[in-house]
């Protein structure tokens, strides 16, 4: 058993420097059987829908077809590892700030929560989030409750979101200037009145 192993790590190493990144887990959200009536009756294939992160901030979703079940996932995943993307966490475990996403008919709201709130989610925006590594977060979707619709309006809400270092990039100022709250500024100013 040892041995095996042991060809198979030294196989990973003569692919070039290309090896299978083990760091991403992956989320299987649907699995639809579709059928082809034919002349000599009906043939099947799969659709499966996958949601990839690393837990640290990326996650990306495929969708695959197939004749068979593990080649359709396979497909999936392959495809989303190809177009991930990465989201700014606040603490590296909720959301800067609360969010709305949307596709089709599919609507999504999304809020950052307090410290031990947990994944408040439904279904595919639970995959979502568990696989981005996000531990405090409330959600709620409206509208379609397609898989596919649900996990589109909730990367769309996560495309939009900016953390603070990136306001303050794009604004020319410093992350205090931009974390700085309001009721500070006037408590300060008169007292120094």
């Amino acid at each position: 058993m040892a041995e095996r192993d042991n060809r198979r790590d030294g196989n990973r190493d003569n692919r070039g420097g290309r090896e299978e990144t083990p760091e991403f887990a992956d989320r299987l959200v649907a699995i639809n059987r579709v059928s082809k009536t034919v002349k000599g009756g009906k043939r099947f294939g799969f659709a499966a829908l996958v949601v990839v992160g690393d837990q640290r901030g990326r996650v990306g979703y495929g969708k695959g077809k197939a004749k068979e079940v593990p080649e359709a996932i396979r497909k999936a995943t392959e495809q989303a590892k190809r177009q991930m993307i990465r989201v700014p966490l606040r603490d590296g475990r909720t959301l800067h700030h609360d969010m709305e996403g949307r596709h089709g008919a599919g609507k999504v709201v999304m809020r950052t929560a307090v410290a031990g709130t947990g994944i408040i989610a439904g279904g595919p925006m639970r995959a979502v989030f568990e696989m981005l590594g996000l531990q405090d977060v409330v959600a709620k979707s409206m509208g379609s409750n397609n898989p596919y619709n649900m996990i589109r309006a909730t990367i769309d809400g996560l495309m939009q979101e900016t953390s603070p270092r990136q306001v303050a990039q794009r604004r020319g100022k410093k992350v205090a200037d931009i974390l700085k709250k309001p009721e500070t500024e006037t408590v300060a100013e008169a007292v120094e009145a």
